[in-house]
C-alpha cells in the first residue's frame, strides 16, 4: 500500500513593504535580492529598515521547524502589547487598518497623506503614544476629516462592538485621537506625582500609586531570598473596593492570545534542540497555564542553562519599562539563531567575568564573591514580536530576578545582525557635523562599528551581570521606585564605559587597540550631552530610561572634569562641540560614578538616586535642543530607526514512500 507522507519545508520569503505587518496591499519580495535594500520606508521621525537573516537556509529542518513554531508563537502576542500600552489601542488599531484597507473616497490630498503618516506612527508605536517619548500622537488630519473616513468605511471593517454603529465609533474615538490633555502620556516619570493615575497605560485601573506599593509590599514574605518579581504577569485592579491581580494566563487576562502562543510552543517542546531546551520551553508553558511567578522563575532558571542550541527565544512578559512603578511586564519575544563565528570572537568576554567583577571600582561589599553561569553569544535574529518590534533592542541580558542572576547566571547576547543593519544604513554626516577635530572624525569613522559592539557586549554581559544587593536590600523596583530602571541602565553603561579603554580588551584579542574604546567615549559624551535631545519636543525634558541614563552619565562627568578640563565644551560659528581632553581622565570619572550608582543599588538609596537622576538625568537643555534640531535638519537624518521583519512560511512537499 502506498502512504502519502509529508515534511514541511520553511523557507525565509520576504519583508512586507510598509512599516509593520498591518498592510495587506504589502508586496512581497524575494529575501535573496541582491543587493539588499536596507531601507524600507521614511515618515515622521522614523526611519524604517529591514535586516537580512544570514544562515537560516542551512539550518536543519528540526530547527527550521522550531524556528517556526516560535515565530508563529511571538506574533501571536501582538495584540497583548497593544493593549497593555492603553486600553482603547486596539479599537483604535482596528479603525485605522478597517479605513486604510477599505476607505471608499479619495485616497489622495493631504489629509490622507496625514492619515498614512499617523497609521504608520501607530503600528510602529503599539498605540497612539510615542514609542519612546510615550506621549501622545496628535494626528495632522482634522477631526472632520477623521468622522469622513470612518462613514466612508465598511462597518464590517470596523470595531464596533460596544459603541452605537459609526456616530458611536466617531464620538468615542475623536477626543481620545485629537484632545492632548486625554491620555497624554502612556508613562509618567515626573517626581512627587501620581505615577500610576498620570500615566496612561493599562496595567492598573482604579489604583494609586500609593495602594499599588503597599499592595506588592503585603506580598512580601520576610526572609525569603528567593522572591517572584511580583506583578510581572497582571493588571492591578480595584473590584468592589478590593485591590486584585488580573493574571495574564489561561483562563484569565490575555487567555485567547496566550492559548495562541501555548499551542505554538507545545509544537516547540516537540522539535526541541536539547534536553535543556525542551524543559526551558515546557516550563515556559506551564507558566502560561498557571500564571505562577514561581513557574516563571523556575522557566527562567532552565532557560539560562540551555547554552547549547543553535535557535533559542525570549517569550514572555519581561521589561518594566512601561511600568512607571517598575513591576509589570510588557510581552515581547525575540526568536534568534546563534552567530557561532561571532560568537566564539567574543567568547572570551563571559569567561573573563569574574575578572572584571574583581577589577571593577565598586566598593568590596558590592562584588559577587562568586560570578555564576554567565554566557555570552552573537544572535541572528529571525523575528521580534510585542514590545522588541518594531523599535528594537540591540543587546539583551535576561532573566531580570536579581537572586536568579546572583545563583544561577544570565544569558546575554547582541543582535548581530541588527546591528550591521544599523551600520549600513547609517550615514557618516552627522559626524562630520557634530565633531569637532580630525583626528576625533578619523577614529569614530574607523572604529565607531566595533566601539558600538564593545559598549553592548560589555553592557550586556559584564554591566547587567555584576554588583550585588547588600544583605536585606529589597528589590530596586521596591527601594528605587521609579528611577530603577534609569539607575540600573546607568550602572551597566558605566561598567562598559570603565573596561572600554581598558587593556584587558586588547590582550583578549576582542579591540585591536584602545582607540576603539575612545572611540566610543567619543560618541557617548556627545550623545548624551547633545545628539539624543532631537529626539525630544521642543519644552520636553527626557522620559525614557535610557536616555536619562545617557544624559546622566555625560552631564555628571562633564561636570566633575571642568576644573581639570577633561571634556571642553568649545563655541564656535554659533555651533557648540564638546572634545574630550583627557581619557584617562575619564575613565576614573566614570569609575567614581559607578562606585555611587552601584551603591544606591545595593543599599537601596531611594533619596541618593532621586537627586542624582534629577539634577543630571532628567531636565533638558532647551537651547542645546534648538540648536541640534536645527544641526540636524540639514542633514535629513531620522532620529529613530526600527524593522520591519521577515515573513516566515510553511511549505509542504508531499513524499511517497511504500509499505
Amino acid at each position: 500500500m502506498e502512504l502519502l507522507k509529508k515534511s514541511a519545508i520553511l523557507l525565509l520569503l520576504a519583508w512586507v513593504s510598509v512599516a509593520c505587518q498591518d498592510s495587506k496591499q504589502d508586496v512581497e519580495t524575494n529575501s535573496t535580492t541582491s543587493p539588499f535594500d536596507y531601507t524600507a520606508d521614511k515618515f515622521a521621525d522614523i526611519k524604517i529598515l529591514r535586516y537580512q537573516v544570514p544562515g537560516f537556509d542551512s539550518l536543519s529542518l528540526q530547527n527550521k521547524k522550531l524556528a517556526y513554531y516560535l515565530y508563529e508563537a511571538a506574533l501571536s502576542g501582538r495584540d497583548i502589547i497593544y493593549d497593555q500600552n492603553y486600553k482603547h489601542n486596539l479599537r483604535i488599531r482596528k479603525t485605522l487598518d478597517g479605513i486604510f484597507n477599505s476607505y471608499t473616497g479619495e485616497k489622495t490630498g493631504e489629509e490622507w497623506e496625514q492619515f498614512v503618516i499617523y497609521t504608520k506612527r501607530v503600528w510602529f508605536s503599539n498605540g497612539i503614544h510615542h514609542h519612546y517619548a510615550t506621549t501622545k500622537l496628535i494626528p495632522g488630519f482634522s477631526e472632520t476629516y477623521f468622522s469622513q473616513l470612518v462613514e466612508n468605511t465598511a462597518e464590517e471593517q470596523l470595531p464596533l462592538g460596544g459603541v452605537d454603529g459609526k456616530q458611536g465609533l466617531i464620538s468615542m474615538l475623536t477626543p481620545i485621537l485629537f484632545d492632548p490633555a486625554v491620555a497624554s502620556k502612556r508613562v509618567n516619570l515626573e517626581a512627587n506625582a501620581d505615577l500610576i493615575k498620570t500615566s496612561a497605560n493599562n496595567l492598573y485601573e482604579g489604583v494609586s500609586q500609593e495602594e499599588a506599593l503597599a499592595y506588592y509590599q503585603s506580598l512580601k514574605v520576610e526572609g525569603d531570598t528567593t522572591p517572584p518579581m511580583y506583578g510581572l504577569n497582571s493588571k492591578l485592579v480595584k473590584e468592589n473596593g478590593n485591590i486584585v491581580e488580573q493574571v495574564y494566563r489561561v483562563g484569565g487576562l490575555y487567555s485567547e492570545a496566550i492559548e495562541r502562543i501555548v499551542f505554538w510552543l507545545e509544537k516547540a517542546v516537540e522539535v526541541a534542540e536539547t534536553p535543556e531546551q525542551k524543559e526551558a520551553l515546557r516550563l515556559l508553558v506551564k507558566f502560561y497555564y498557571t500564571g505562577d511567578l514561581k513557574d516563571f522563575d523556575a522557566y527562567c532558571i532552565a532557560w539560562v542553562k540551555d547554552t547549547n542550541s543553535v535557535i533559542d527565544v525570549v517569550n514572555g512578559f519581561i521589561e518594566v519599562y512601561g511600568d512607571p512603578l517598575g513591576f509589570k511586564g510588557a510581552f515581547e519575544s525575540v526568536v534568534s539563531m546563534k552567530d557561532q563565528e561571532a560568537t566564539l570572537r567574543m567568547k572570551s568576554l563571559a569567561q573573563e567575568a569574574k575578572w572584571f567583577e574583581e577589577n571593577s571600582p565598586i566598593m568590596d561589599e558590592h562584588k559577587k564573591e562568586e560570578v555564576k553561569g554567565i554566557s555570552y553569544k552573537v544572535i541572528t535574529v529571525i523575528v521580534e514580536g510585542g514590545d522588541a518590534a518594531p523599535a528594537t533592542p540591540i543587546g539583551i541580558n535576561l532573566p531580570n530576578s536579581n537572586w536568579i542572576r546572583k545563583e544561577y547566571g544570565s544569558k546575554s547576547v547582541s543582535l548581530g545582525n541588527i546591528l550591521e543593519a544599523y551600520d549600513v544604513a547609517s550615514t557618516s554626516g552627522a559626524v562630520d557635523e557634530f565633531y569637532y577635530t580630525d583626528e576625533e572624525k578619523a577614529r569614530v569613522k574607523e572604529h565607531s562599528s566595533l566601539a558600538g559592539k564593545m559598549h553592548t557586549a560589555l553592557h550586556e554581559v559584564i554591566g547587567h551581570g555584576s554588583g550585588q544587593l547588600e544583605a536585606g536590600v529589597a528589590t530596586p523596583a521596591e527601594t528605587l521606585k521609579n528611577y530603577s530602571s534609569a539607575l540600573e541602565e546607568t550602572r551597566a553603561d558605566l561598567v562598559s564605559l570603565y573596561f572600554l579603554i581598558d587593556p584587558k580588551l586588547v590582550e583578549l584579542g576582542l579591540i585591536p587597540s584602545i582607540e576603539v574604546g575612545k572611540a566610543e567615549y567619543d560618541s557617548y559624551i556627545k550623545n548624551g550631552l547633545q545628539l539624543q535631545l532631537r529626539r525630544l519636543e521642543e519644552g520636553a525634558n527626557v522620559e525614557e530610561a535610557h536616555m536619562r541614563n545617557r544624559q546622566l552619565v555625560a552631564a555628571w562627568v562633564y561636570e566633575k572634569g571642568q576644573a581639570e578640563n577633561v571634556i571642553e565644551r568649545i563655541e564656535e560659528n554659533n555651533k557648540t562641540y564638546f572634545v574630550i581632553r583627557d581619557y584617562d581622565k575619564l575613565r576614573e570619572l566614570f569609575g567614581e560614578l559607578l562606585r555611587e550608582v552601584q551603591r544606591i543599588k545595593s543599599q537601596g538609596d531611594f533619596e541618593a538616586g532621586k537627586n542624582l537622576m534629577e539634577n543630571y538625568g532628567v531636565i533638558a537643555d532647551q537651547d542645546m535642543m534648538k540648536q541640534v534640531k536645527e544641526r540636524y535638519a540639514k542633514l535629513n537624518s531620522s532620529p529613530y530607526s526600527g524593522f520591519i521583519q521577515p515573513k516566515l512560511t510553511a511549505k509542504w512537499t508531499v513524499k511517497k514512500s511504500r509499505t
